[in-house]
Parts: C-alpha cells; sequence; structure tokens
C-alpha cells in the first residue's frame, strides 16, 4: 500500500467515525439538569391516580428532549386526570381548557410536545394488544415541576404518554393495573 492510499484510507476511517458519532448523539437525548424538589403546602399536591408529589431536597432530573419519534415509538403510559380539580393540575396546555376523563386525550412529555406542534393531533396507541387514537391536548412537563404550576409533582420523564382514563379503557388494561405500563405510539 502506497503512503497516499494509506493517508486517504485513514482519512476515510476518521470521516466515518466522525459521521456516526455525530448520528448517534443526534438520536439520544441527555438529562437538561436538574431541580430541587419543595415541600407542597399542605393540600396542595393532589395524589389522584397515585401520583408523586416533590420531596423537600430531592433532585429530580429534567430533559428538553424526548427519544426520536418513529412508527413504534417505545414510551411509558401513565394515567392522568384532565378534568377541573384532577391531578393534571390547571387547564390544558393547547387550548386551555379541561378535558372528561372520559375522551381519549394524552399529555406528551417536553420534547415530543414539541412547542405544541402536536396540539389538537391525534397519537396512535399500542399497549396490551390493542390499539386507541387519542387527542394530544397537554404537555407533560420534562423541564418544570415541584411548584404550584405543576401541582407540586416532579418533572415527567422525558418518554411520557400521560393519558386519561379513557385511553386505559380502550386498550383493555384491567383497572387495578392502571398507573404505568409500556406501549408503543407513533402520529396518527
Amino acid at each position: 500500500m502506497t503512503a497516499s492510499s494509506l493517508k486517504a484510507s485513514v482519512l476515510l476511517l476518521c470521516v466515518l467515525h466522525l459521521t456516526y458519532s455525530l448520528d448517534v448523539e443526534a438520536q439520544s437525548c441527555q438529562p437538561s439538569g436538574k431541580i430541587e424538589g419543595r415541600k407542597p403546602p399542605p393540600g396542595q399536591c393532589n395524589q389522584e391516580n397515585d401520583s408523586d408529589c416533590c420531596v423537600q431536597g430531592k433532585f429530580y432530573t429534567t430533559y428538553t428532549c424526548s427519544p426520536p419519534v418513529s412508527t413504534n415509538t417505545r414510551a411509558v403510559l401513565t394515567l392522568n386526570s384532565f378534568q377541573k380539580g384532577g391531578d393534571g393540575g390547571g387547564p390544558s396546555e393547547c387550548d386551555n381548557q379541561y378535558h372528561s376523563d372520559d375522551t381519549p386525550v394524552v399529555a406528551l412529555s417536553t420534547g415530543w410536545f414539541n412547542r405544541r406542534s402536536r396540539c389538537h393531533k391525534q397519537i396512535k396507541i399500542n399497549g396490551n394488544g390493542q390499539s386507541v387514537l387519542a387527542l394530544v391536548v397537554d404537555e407533560c412537563d420534562s423541564t418544570m415541576g415541584c411548584d404550584g404550576d405543576h401541582d407540586y409533582q416532579p418533572p415527567c420523564r422525558n418518554n411520557i404518554v400521560d393519558a386519561s382514563k379513557a385511553v386505559w379503557k380502550a386498550l383493555g388494561v384491567p383497572e387495578n393495573d392502571w398507573g404505568e405500563t409500556d406501549i408503543t405510539w407513533t402520529d396518527a
């Protein structure tokens, strides 16, 4: 092998390695920081649907991104009430309205919510051998939490589809198993 072909081969390997590294980095979602939990004032953390309340002094990971969306995006389905007085806190981010627990609606982690780009769009959720269409109406905030605006609940993880009872029912999940389950989803 000549010196020039060896140099070209090494250069090609370096370019391929750099391209692969950038591609892997673009597909990953790393934590963006941490926030310290504050103890909620008495009666200020709604624990409906087994929601967690922030713990004083505990640090919670925050994210500004979510894993890439595909035709089979892996996620964790959680239970949320979008009704007034429910554990979802205030009105939905997309329309400043509350929604019945009998309507298939969801909140997506911050990265998937993508600055409201999925507001009032349907996603298809697959789980428990069933599928359901649900309307995106809210953000499950992965960047903030542990304050009054977030019902003194920790920030959402970056892979959450927070769903109404109607979604859980449509997927045929027995009510005693509601809370968290692995699912896949895609834009409908």
